[in-house]
């Protein structure tokens, strides 16, 4: 999305990745911990806006939010 402004706006994420999603190797014995952290996830309810932007035309701001739409694997709408 940044490089569609061309540093002429403003982009504020609003979602904050917090969950470690954590993965222990196969064939190895029970106990010990949980595992070393794989990756990280966030919990997005539904009606919560995860990006805002400012300072660009409305074409440019649609184009960059159905560039971004394509990303997570869930249904977006532009507001």
């Amino acid at each position: 999305m940044s490089g569609k402004f061309r540093r002429n706006g403003k982009i504020w994420l609003r979602v904050l990745v917090d969950l470690p999603v954590t993965g222990k190797p196969t064939e190895v014995r029970m106990g010990r911990g949980k595992g070393n952290p794989t990756g990280w996830i966030s919990r997005v309810s539904t009606g919560q806006i995860p990006f805002e932007m400012d300072g660009v035309s409305l074409s440019n701001a649609r184009q960059a939010a159905t560039l971004a739409a394509h990303k997570p694997c869930s249904s977006t709408k532009f507001v």
